[in-house]
């Protein structure tokens, strides 16, 4: 879906509905693939640091998938995975060292002793998380019109099938 809406329906809107129409991407981590965590947590600090490289960095991640899937992530640290996400981010345009200072998790004790310190984007993890339970997502994808789930449209959805939803339901 997100390349269909990337490549096509984005570029549809911004002509037809330049100012009726907002997309937002809300990620949903899927905990069941423990990777998913780490590329999500990735895409936060893009959207932190550079947030007009989102999208390219999201289109990014899509097309390379595979290289973050379990298999290909289960003999590497946490922090390697970060690197190759972070440098990931740098060929789209984002600043690759600071994406990873966000990402890093330290191997030292917090000042108070505690030993689940996070990484510079947890809060905000937290924060994706909370909003899809509010929200009652909880698949991917899901999207919301208005803010409501809005079930007839499908991952399978084509750019036409896309232009037909949108022509029946922007006023």
């Amino acid at each position: 879906m997100f390349k269909t809406l990337y490549s096509s329906v984005f570029p549809l809107v911004k002509e037809k509905y330049p100012s009726k129409v907002q997309f937002i991407l809300r990620q949903q981590i899927q905990p069941w693939h423990p990777s998913s965590t780490l590329v999500h947590e990735a895409a936060a600090a893009v959207l932190r640091l550079s947030p007009s490289k989102f999208y390219d960095y999201s289109a990014a991640l899509f097309e390379r998938q595979k290289e973050y899937f379990d298999v290909s992530v289960v003999n590497e640290s946490r922090n390697e995975t970060y690197k190759r996400l972070a440098k990931l981010a740098g060929e789209t345009g984002a600043e690759e060292n600071k994406i990873l200072d966000l990402l890093r998790i330290s191997d030292k004790p917090g000042e108070d002793g505690s030993l689940n310190t996070g990484n510079g984007v947890t809060d905000d993890v937290k924060l994706m998380v909370k909003a899809n339970r509010l929200t009652g997502v909880h698949v991917t994808p899901t999207v919301l019109f208005n803010g409501v789930v809005e079930n007839s449209i499908s991952s399978s959805f084509s750019p036409q099938q896309w232009e037909e939803w949108l022509d029946k339901n922007i006023v």
